[in-house]
């Protein structure tokens, strides 16, 4: 067995470059597979962290439509509710930092709830006496250091971003004095219903996973997406690489037979062999997709924040759970990329494996196999896209629709070569395409890859690209105050907006509440009628005078996200607590993931009096904002982040989107280049096969440099077709990501647009990395020794 075994792993110290090969296309496979889950897993444990935040994934939560006054909280402690009050909130520290800011009672904060050791008796005055005291983990008190915050403490058991302070201080921090966010209380210690001293009030039950976890959702699956398809097309050069070592091993494999070594037996030895391989790429893998991991964890997190408010750190930690998942999707991969190969070993006779058909060459049976299975995807693509409905439809659908395409390249390229071999004049001519369509078979794999890898390029490409051009319009459109006022405190507000009425074209309140819709969290904003919104926002669909109808309270607005999740249209009746009215219409919110509701000023002020009111747009001449907001800053001593211009709130979104975008860019480049990388596999697996072709065209009178020319034209030739193939491929890729999977997974529709120059750029690229795969199988062939194309002849084969 140890001589069967060691006669096995000679053959790769023979084919070093094939060894070579496997390890790198497993390897790298594993590494952008490995480096996805490790952002997820970093994400999630941190949304883990917030969920068990003072306890809030074992204690119950009262909460009402707004803040709570602080006076139910201290009639609910008297009728002998044992409740603890938080105060919440995000404050913003300057124009890039904001800080999460949770205040407690540490007197009557439950056990679950304790987090951090405030110390008992005198060691708590510090805590509970102004200025107080600020807990934070090591990574956010080096984020917020030289704000100005109270005295900072280090607790490593709180999330990212968030800071734990005593209530009284966090309220003085957030403008909050009188109000509490929500009370916490142990569900067992609930002595019945809520009382009527309490009206308003709801007891929810603890909640394992909070709000967060379940917004992002949608965009760790895109991310885990995109890492499966780097992963797959990485299998292409394992496929291949473990393909030709079995096509190059059968006279071994006969003569294990032959001495008495049973067809089980070497199926274990090969499975044995396969393993050892996976384990070594895989712990390469594991390490490369931690570099990844660490190098795109900053734009995720940066992603993360802007879009979601999530909190994620920006530095990697290794855990188990996804190394073994890496570790256990390698050895899968590479059992699925040979479970050919140790099939026919398995079935195959004893002296099956010596006949001449070369085993990488498909048969026409097999053809019709593959192009029946391509038929029988794009039809369950087309199905999917008629009835599936969920974000994992949505997934399926473009893994069947890739899929099939891929499966069907091989036969679309065989019929367009049997029509150029038809259309030839001239032996070499005709040589040249039927030798091109026989090398078709041993190339498909590494030209399915390529496909996938140009198509997603062309996908993602052309999605991101009307992302940001629908963004930036968009943008131009919602953003069209000069300046935005974001006052200290209501008595300032006011003041400001008096001093503003003779210096300003108009000063427009932006108010917001919480609500819901549906039995969901929404947010409600109030809009006042001016032709700032009348000319500027972005409507998708509206009733007949919309503004007027918004302006008399009983319409409303609606985000596009609400509208496709409820279904809703403009017309349609809306149910807010205390108020019912109707849809007036329906406008576009990208990179809001949350539902949104707008209705006029004053029934928002109805509905919520105690509506902040800090928060006001500014319209002024372009050209007096800054010198307007140098004087207010002076007037009123407003500090820097109080006072946002257009350009800079505008510069802000644009660099949340392309950080956005930046993981998707990086694994397009990844999974391109590991395509290449597949090519360039073939190529050199090939190129020491095809001598029993291109000896006797050789014998005929064509000079190495002629064949070696003829082979460079082949393979740009086979990567331009290949492009060509990709370009529709691409642009449906981009449909479904722009029509379907953005709709399931974040509740908006963008328009798609296209690229032209784009798809040039990307085909040059193609055709450099297909030329840099041939460049050394090409220079090889034309500097290969005479001696060798004669032993052909002397060969049996």
């Amino acid at each position: 067995m140890a001589a069967a075994l060691s006669a096995l792993l000679s053959h790769w110290r023979r084919q070093p470059l094939q060894l070579a090969m496997l390890l790198a296309g497993l390897a790298l496979a594993t590494a952008l597979w490995s480096g996805v889950q490790a952002i997820n897993a970093e994400a999630r444990a941190s949304y883990d962290a917030a969920a068990a935040t003072l306890g809030q994934d074992r204690l119950a939560r009262i909460e009402a439509e707004g803040p709570i006054p602080q006076d139910v909280y201290i009639a609910l402690r008297r009728a002998g509710w044992p409740v603890t009050p938080v105060v919440e909130g995000r404050l913003r520290l300057d124009e890039g930092r904001s800080l999460h800011l949770i205040g407690i009672d540490p007197l009557t904060l439950p056990a679950p709830a304790q987090q951090v050791d405030f110390g008992q008796g005198d060691a708590l005055l510090p805590f509970l006496r102004p200025p107080g005291l600020l807990f934070a983990n090591a990574e956010t008190l080096a984020r917020i250091d030289g704000a100005a915050l109270p005295p900072l403490r280090l607790a490593d058991r709180l999330p990212p971003g968030t800071a734990l302070g005593d209530i009284g201080q966090i309220q003085r921090l957030l403008r909050m004095e009188g109000r509490i966010s929500h009370l916490l209380l142990d569900p067992e210690a609930a002595p019945g219903p809520l009382p009527a001293l309490a009206p308003g009030l709801r007891l929810l039950p603890p909640d394992q996973r909070n709000e967060v976890a379940r917004l992002t959702d949608s965009f760790h699956l895109n991310l885990t997406a995109f890492g499966l398809l780097s992963f797959a097309v990485g299998l292409f050069i394992v496929h291949s690489a473990i393909g030709l070592a079995f096509e190059q091993r059968r006279p071994v494999f006969r003569t294990l037979r032959a001495l008495g070594l049973t067809a089980r037996m070497l199926t274990g030895l090969l499975l044995a062999e396969l393993m050892l391989l996976a384990g070594v790429a895989g712990l390469a893998g594991l390490g490369l997709g931690y570099l990844v991991a660490a190098a795109l964890l900053p734009d995720v997190a940066a992603t993360l924040r802007g879009l979601y408010g999530a909190e994620v750190p920006g530095t990697l930690t290794f855990r188990p759970g996804w190394a073994a998942a890496g570790l256990g999707i390698a050895a899968l991969g590479t059992l699925a990329s040979a479970a050919q190969g140790l099939w026919r070993v398995a079935r195959l006779p004893v002296l099956a494996p010596a006949q001449p058909r070369a085993w990488a060459m498909a048969s026409a049976r097999a053809m019709r196999r593959q192009g029946l299975a391509a038929g029988a995807l794009l039809l369950a693509a087309l199905g999917l896209l008629i009835w599936g409905t969920g974000i994992v439809a949505a997934f399926a659908l473009l893994a069947a629709l890739l899929l099939g395409a891929a499966l069907l390249l091989p036969l679309i390229l065989s019929a367009l070569l049997r029509g150029a071999t038809r259309l030839a004049r001239g032996p070499i001519a005709e040589w040249f395409w039927a030798d091109t369509r026989q090398q078709l078979p041993g190339l498909s794999l590494a030209l399915m890859a390529l496909l996938l890898a140009l198509a997603a390029n062309i996908g993602v490409g052309t999605m991101v690209s009307s992302f940001r051009l629908t963004f930036t319009g968009w943008l131009d459109q919602r953003l069209a105050f000069e300046l935005y006022l974001s006052a200290p405190d209501e008595a300032t507000a006011a003041r400001v907006t008096d001093w503003l009425q003779p210096r300003a074209d108009a000063v427009l309140p932006i108010f917001r509440a919480e609500t819901e819709v549906a039995g969901r969290p929404a947010q409600l904003y109030g809009m006042t009628d001016h032709a700032t919104y009348r000319d500027n926002w972005p409507l998708l669909a509206a009733v007949p005078d919309v503004w007027d109808r918004l302006a008399s309270g009983d319409w409303a607005l609606v985000n596009e996200q609400l509208a496709r999740r409820e279904g809703l249209s403009p017309g349609d009746p809306l149910h807010l607590p205390g108020w019912q009215g109707r849809i007036a219409a329906i406008y576009s919110d990208y990179g809001n993931p949350s539902a949104q509701v707008i209705v006029s000023t004053a029934r928002l002020l109805a509905l919520h009096p105690e509506v902040d009111r800090r928060r006001h747009g500014i319209r002024v001449a372009p050209d007096r904002a800054a010198a307007l907001a140098d004087d207010m800053r002076a007037t009123f001593d407003l500090p820097e982040a109080a006072l946002i211009d257009q350009a800079s709130l505008k510069g802000f979104s644009v660099q949340v989107f392309e950080r956005t975008f930046a993981v998707t860019a990086a694994l397009n480049v990844l999974t391109l280049g590991v395509a290449g990388l597949a090519m360039f596999a073939s190529l050199m697996t090939l190129s020491g096969m095809r001598l029993p072709q291109l000896a006797p065209v050789w014998a005929m009178g064509l000079t190495r440099n002629h064949l070696a020319w003829l082979d460079f034209l082949r393979t740009l030739l086979l990567a331009a077709a290949t492009m060509v193939a990709a370009l529709p491929l691409g642009l449906a890729l981009a449909w479904v990501l722009l029509a379907v999977v953005n709709v399931q997974a974040f509740g908006w529709r963008l328009p798609m647009h296209v690229f032209p120059l784009d798809w040039l750029r990307l085909g040059a690229l193609a055709l450099l990395a297909a030329a840099l795969a041939a460049a050394v199988p090409v220079r090889r062939l034309a500097r290969l020794a005479p001696a060798d194309l004669l032993r052909v002849f002397a060969n049996e084969r």
